[in-house]
């Protein structure tokens, strides 16, 4: 008799032991997977700022556009450009796609501001006037929401990449996040020539 109860003593020994590290190994996964989760989707509602403003930059731009076929008809060429880069963004399904929508509508517009440098006219419309600068507080607010956009996926993949978040992050399949990156040559300013 004294035999069953050390038996049934070790027994309940290794259930609890057991159960203690099913405790602890929780006690490790549940917070680390948790954070995973609470960075993932603050990386998407940083993303959804960056696409808000996106969304307001490219539905400025037709204004715009059409403010300076006014005075600039014969400027066509352009205005393709502009249109195509903001079809590109309506058909864009990933960070990097976005990214290269934004990058040629950029490169259209630096192109267009060179244009209305020669239409002084133009530069002293009303209308005009107010497009920019609604297009200029755009660009800023734009290159913040990019930023923290940049910011919560440095964040995000360190977490990933770090054990022993890997570890957790492979098990639940978490992966890491594309920045929003600019293209080389973008940020010069296109050089247009007129002719003589």
């Amino acid at each position: 008799m004294f035999k069953k109860n050390e038996r049934g003593s070790a027994v309940l020994v290794a259930l609890i032991a057991i159960v203690a590290l099913i405790v602890i190994a929780a006690m490790l996964v549940v917070p680390k997977y948790n954070k995973l989760v609470t960075g993932e989707e603050t990386v998407d509602a940083a993303w959804a700022q960056v696409e808000n403003q996106l969304q307001r930059r490219f539905d400025l731009v037709p204004n715009l556009v059409n403010t300076v076929k006014g005075y600039a008809e014969h400027e066509e060429e352009i205005f393709t450009q502009i249109a195509d880069a903001r079809t590109q963004y309506g058909n864009a399904n990933t960070v990097e796609e976005t990214a290269d929508a934004n990058n040629e509508l950029s490169s259209a517009l630096s192109r267009l501001l060179v244009v209305v440098e020669n239409y002084p006219n133009l530069k002293a419309d009303v209308q005009f006037t107010r497009l920019m600068d609604e297009l200029a507080g755009t660009e800023n607010r734009l290159t913040v929401a990019r930023k923290d956009y940049n910011d919560t996926v440095q964040q995000f993949n360190n977490d990933v990449r770090r054990f022993p978040g890997n570890l957790i992050a492979g098990m639940f399949s978490f992966e890491q996040k594309d920045y929003f990156e600019i293209k080389e040559g973008v940020e010069e300013a296109p050089a247009v020539d007129f002719g003589d």
